[in-house]
């Protein structure tokens, strides 16, 4: 059987499947909430620059700038944060699909969406890359939100998009692939952003850059699902 980054199995996770929901990991409160918010933060990069296996609890410590004891004082041990990290940045991503509604206007509710992601993208490239190295390791700590939970909603959601397709709203797409596309793209721009500022010649990606970036993706999704741009 497959063996999770820490020595656990699947199956033996099975009972406790990440939510995109990182706010129960501790209570909340001025302190606590900025706490949590810098240990999240820390760990987001740590995890990022050393991987789940090279990464300690007390680098993600000294990157927060705050005893190690207080890390454990809110998560109990390394897989109990990185999982919270996994969490935290699936509900900035899937949050925004509440917009997308059988009554929402198809090309609002789509740019809405891809706007949504490409700032998670420009703000939060780290934990994206964080988010990739477990989708390439195997998936192993989110197999069984991706499994129930994410399977759920973009099955809600491409009946959405199946409903506007059949009422002649949008272009006829395979609506579980469009969504793929969204995230590939999206993401890309975190992942990749190395490769992209190489080709574009920038040493950094400045916010002007990142609004025609995003410009120019949401004109290009939209063009394939048969939309125009909504007004402004």
């Amino acid at each position: 059987m497959a063996q999770a980054s820490g020595g656990v199995t699947r199956k033996e996770k099975a009972g406790g499947a990440v939510r995109a929901d990182a706010s129960a990991a501790a209570p909340e409160g001025g302190i606590r909430r900025e706490n949590l918010r810098r240990i999240l933060t820390a760990a987001e990069q740590v995890f990022a620059e050393q991987g789940y296996g090279g990464a300690t609890t007390a680098a993600i410590a000294l990157r927060a700038g705050l005893p190690k004891a207080n890390v454990h004082y809110y998560f109990s041990t390394k897989r109990d944060l990185y999982r919270a990290v996994l969490a935290d940045i699936l509900k900035q991503w899937l949050d925004p699909l509440a917009h997308v509604t059988p009554d929402s206007d198809p090309a609002q509710a789509l740019a809405g969406y891809i706007r949504a992601k490409m700032r998670a993208t420009r703000d939060r490239p780290v934990v994206s890359k964080v988010f990739a190295g477990e989708i390439i390791h195997g998936a192993e700590e989110i197999w069984g939100f991706l499994t129930a939970d994410l399977k759920s909603l973009v099955d809600e959601k491409a009946a959405v998009l199946d409903g506007w397709i059949a009422e002649g709203r949008m272009a006829p797409v395979d609506t579980r692939h469009f969504f793929f596309f969204i995230w590939a793209v999206t993401q890309h721009y975190a992942d990749f952003d190395a490769q992209v500022r190489a080709v574009l010649g920038r040493k950094k990606l400045t916010r002007r850059d990142f609004d025609a970036i995003t410009a120019e993706v949401v004109r290009f999704i939209l063009r394939g699902a048969g939309l125009s741009l909504p007004a402004a």
